[in-house]
């Protein structure tokens, strides 16, 4: 039997506070019962990364019962809306894209977004969408976050991918970014490697939209900028502590790095050392 009561949503990580471009993420653990969801202010993806349930849907006047496991995936559109009925608890991610997000994915694939029509899908699987929402439930749960460059990365390319799934469009990009466009990304980055930096402020220096640099700088370098940019503060991390006295948290906080643990870590996989073992060299 299914519960007949109201299902009660328990926030437990959520990204409201950090401030992320474009797109906002909750883990939510639920009860057993019935919810309805109202018409959506945004274009909603839900994941399932708890025990399995059986489950039944109604929206439109259709019914859809099932059993729902770990990365099982439900797209709701703006303005669409419906009614859920578990039979027990479980968990799940719920994203929410903006429009002015899924609007940045559609002119960087040269896509109308006024032209796309979404409809709401149920229980689907998506090898990339599923890889996407494991990545944001990990990133919500780090207790030291990569920072907002790469969860802005994860919400725009959500956001292409669910475009691309319905709107599929010839790839236009380039081989790259000009050399001088590149290079003045690569001066920025440097200049402000302390910086908690922002995919959508990278590319405005590129004067590019986020979808359209992401994809023409993995061209140019060979790497995503995230990783791009995790490089070069490990290795001026390197160079302070190779060159200078500074304490360990100092060292950290000038290479942009949150804090020192998360410099010791990304060093650590870089170089196989510990900052504190460099500085014995010398």
């Amino acid at each position: 039997m299914l519960d007949e009561g109201e299902m009660q949503f328990s926030p437990r990580q959520t990204s409201r506070e950090r401030f992320w471009t474009g797109f906002e993420a909750t883990i939510y653990d639920t009860s057993g019962g019935v919810s309805q969801v109202p018409c959506m202010k945004k274009l909603t993806v839900g994941m399932q990364v708890g025990p399995p349930i059986r489950t039944t849907c109604r929206r439109d006047g259709t019914v859809s019962r099932r059993l729902q496991i770990a990365g099982d995936i439900d797209v709701i559109p703006l303005g669409s809306s419906g009614a859920w009925e578990d039979e027990g608890p479980t968990s799940f991610v719920c994203i929410r894209l903006s429009p002015s997000l899924v609007q940045t994915a559609a002119e960087g694939m040269d896509v109308n977004p006024d032209r796309v029509s979404m409809p709401p899908q149920l229980q689907f699987r998506d090898p990339q969408i599923e890889h996407i929402g494991w990545a944001i439930k990990a990133e919500l749960e780090a207790s030291e976050p990569s920072g907002r460059l790469y969860a802005d990365s994860l919400g725009l390319a959500l956001a292409t991918r669910l475009l691309g799934h319905h709107a599929p469009v010839e790839s236009r990009l380039a081989n790259g970014l000009p050399k001088r466009r590149l290079q003045r990304v690569v001066d920025y980055i440097h200049d402000h490697l302390s910086h908690d930096l922002r995919l959508a402020e990278l590319a405005e220096v590129a004067s590019l939209s986020p979808s359209h640099f992401k994809a023409l700088f993995k061209r140019s370098v060979g790497a995503p900028v995230h990783q791009y940019v995790i490089r070069l503060r490990v290795e001026y991390a390197i160079d302070l502590l190779l060159n200078g006295k500074l304490p360990l948290i100092d060292v950290a906080l000038q290479a942009g790095f949150a804090n020192q643990s998360h410099m010791a870590r990304c060093v650590r996989r870089a170089t196989g050392l510990t900052p504190s073992n460099l500085r014995d060299f010398t």
